[in-house]
């Protein structure tokens, strides 16, 4: 479907991003280089039609939507948040993880957690925890673009950054009510799971959506790229031999 432009000089900011996300989840998926490319230019395409980052930054979410929404720049935003969702009696959710390449097991993920409260706190892994966690080569993305990507999402309410190689010490100061993980974890073996429930907690796991993950993602991009420069006859440095 052809996307019509707005009058006016259409705001491309996030463009990009959306571009990346979108060609990425593709080729997880199993599509094609050309596949993957076309659905990427929708989705971009579409978010420019839409006014861009500048329409979304000035949606009254509030309106919206019954959930709290409070979209939070900082971990003292977080924290800020969250005391404002105890002290109304709210229900405080919280889920963590790096979001490194946020793929279609990620966005389930989050939607489900944010039906279970009334605001949705991303514990987010910087970029030396997930070194520690993932090795050389990750993040793909730096924490600050990584959160930038979930915050534009409506399913979520603030994000917190910690470096620590568990969120243990950030959930301390949040209290969630109720913690969620992705269905490859068990709550026996997650070492958070405690200090969520010695706060009054409860401890959720959600089941995956088919089998993605971001190494599957890099891997796939890295598998097609190698076929692209195989097929122009370039060297290993992009060069013609």
């Amino acid at each position: 479907t052809p996307v019509t432009l707005r009058t006016g000089r259409p705001d491309t900011c996030g463009a990009g991003d959306r571009f990346a996300a979108a060609a990425a989840a593709a080729l997880g998926g199993g599509a094609s280089v050309t596949e993957a490319v076309t659905v990427a230019v929708d989705h971009a395409s579409r978010f420019v039609s839409a006014g861009g980052a500048g329409s979304m930054a000035s949606v009254d979410r509030g309106a919206a939507s019954s959930r709290v929404r409070r979209p939070s720049r900082s971990c003292s935003d977080a924290f800020a948040l969250a005391d404002r969702v105890h002290r109304d009696g709210g229900r405080l959710v919280a889920t963590g993880g790096c979001f490194d390449l946020v793929h279609p097991g990620h966005l389930r993920l989050l939607r489900e957690a944010a039906a279970l409260g009334d605001a949705l706190v991303v514990c987010l892994n910087s970029d030396s925890s997930v070194r520690g966690l993932k090795g050389a080569g990750r993040p793909v993305l730096g924490q600050d673009v990584r959160a930038a990507m979930l915050r534009e999402l409506d399913t979520v309410d603030a994000v917190a950054v910690f470096d620590d190689d568990t969120p243990t010490r950030l959930l301390e100061r949040l209290r969630p009510d109720v913690w969620v993980k992705g269905g490859d974890y068990r709550p026996a073996d997650l070492p958070e799971a405690e200090t969520v429930r010695r706060n009054g907690g409860e401890v959720r796991t959600v089941p995956p959506l088919g089998d993605y993950s971001t190494t599957k993602v890099v891997a796939a991009i890295e598998s097609h790229h190698e076929a692209f420069r195989g097929r122009a006859g370039l060297g290993s440095e992009g060069r013609n031999p």
